[in-house]
């Protein structure tokens, strides 16, 4: 088993998974190299089947956030499944080859005491028996590295973890149909046709459970959100990052907003969806003209050059809304193993009077340097 610094969800750097591979596998004998597919193309996806693991396509990630109440506690977590593709070792013979990387994140928000707690494995996935040191099923949500684990049991998804400082046993409940993002699950996420990922999301999940934070135990329950994306092409040549919204409203409605940006921090493109209350199975897409994100607060890092909008005006379909992180201080720094810096964390949504409607995650990515999928 191997350990890394914690991973951008977005962010694997299959650069960084060639470099792995070939220092455990240098001897391997290979053949004439194998060439990056192309661009998915534009399906139906299929259930079962497509809640389990593409390893035709370079990346793929599970990541499910969620906002957790304890005893007189608040709490968020995030917990991220990556499959990464390594184009170097697909013509590698050698039954040692490791041909997919498997990285693991998760992360804990402790409100209270204002700090962000996170860790971060990494594990080749081998198609030798008895070598497999990482699992992502091809069938179904089951996913396993090491004692870290995101599987489907009918309704409910099981989570498990044990990490530096704090662990996760939760049990998350589908209380929503399946939500297909963008045109039945093909997201665009540029101006090219082949710039796109199959994405579906499930909000709105019930938890229950326990949080282990130090030497306590702490039951907790609340509403999570899961989001399952694939592709070989996430973002146009001139996008440097993202910023990115999965808000669960408390009357039931769950928001999708984002915007990938260049390096003058204009949307080169940009979308969203939102679902009404329950009842309601379909939902409203939103082109690139009808999202728009405005920064209205900035936090510094002291530890990277980064400068956050930690505050936002998010206006969907001529509707403005305030996004407002819990706590600042949610930046997460890979800079020293793999180049990732970003901000990932706990956030409230609010309507233009300040009234509390929901909360969810903001991600960000590309405000330290230039994101880099590839």
């Amino acid at each position: 088993m191997s350990y890394h610094p914690l991973l951008n969800r977005r962010n694997c750097l299959i650069g960084l998974g060639g470099s792995v591979l070939w220092n455990q596998g240098r001897q391997a004998q290979a053949s004439t190299p194998v060439p990056t597919p192309l661009a998915p193309v534009q399906r139906r996806l299929e259930f079962p089947r497509d809640l389990g693991s593409h390893p035709d396509t370079a990346l793929e990630w599970w990541y499910v956030t969620g906002a957790l109440q304890a005893p007189n506690r608040s709490l968020g977590f995030q917990l991220t499944f990556f499959r990464s593709r390594v184009p170097s070792t697909q013509g590698m013979r050698s039954a040692f080859a490791a041909k997919q990387l498997i990285f693991a994140q998760a992360a804990l928000t402790d409100v209270a005491n204002s700090r962000l707690l996170h860790d971060q494995r990494i594990a080749r996935v081998s198609d030798t028996a008895g070598m497999n040191l990482a699992y992502a099923s091809q069938n179904d949500t089951r996913l396993q590295l090491d004692n870290w684990s995101l599987q489907r049991q009918n309704r409910h998804y099981l989570a498990a973890v044990q990490a530096q400082g704090f662990s996760l046993n939760l049990k998350l409940t589908e209380t929503q149909p399946l939500l297909l993002q963008g045109n039945q699950g093909w997201s665009r996420k540029g101006p090219l046709a082949t710039q796109a990922s199959f994405y579906y999301s499930l909000p709105q999940l019930q938890v229950q459970g326990d949080v282990g934070l130090g030497s306590q135990r702490l039951p907790v329950q609340g509403r999570a959100w899961l989001d399952h994306e694939w592709s070989n092409a996430f973002m146009p040549p001139d996008a440097v990052g993202w910023d990115w919204i999965g808000m669960n409203l408390l009357d039931g409605s769950a928001l999708t907003a984002f915007r990938l940006r260049n390096a003058a921090g204009q949307s080169v493109w940009a979308g969203g969806s939102w679902r009404a209350a329950p009842g309601q199975t379909q939902a409203l897409m939103f082109a690139p003209d009808q999202v728009s994100f405005k920064p209205l607060r900035h936090w510094k890092s002291a530890a990277t050059p980064a400068s956050y909008p930690i505050e936002w005006e998010v206006i969907v379909d001529k509707r403005r809304l305030m996004v407002r992180a819990v706590i600042d201080a949610q930046e997460l720094d890979s800079s020293r193993s793999t180049g990732a810096v970003y901000w990932e964390g706990l956030s409230e949504l609010l309507d233009e009077h300040g009234q509390a409607l929901g909360r969810g995650y903001l991600e960000m990515t590309g405000y330290a340097r230039p994101l880099q999928l590839g």
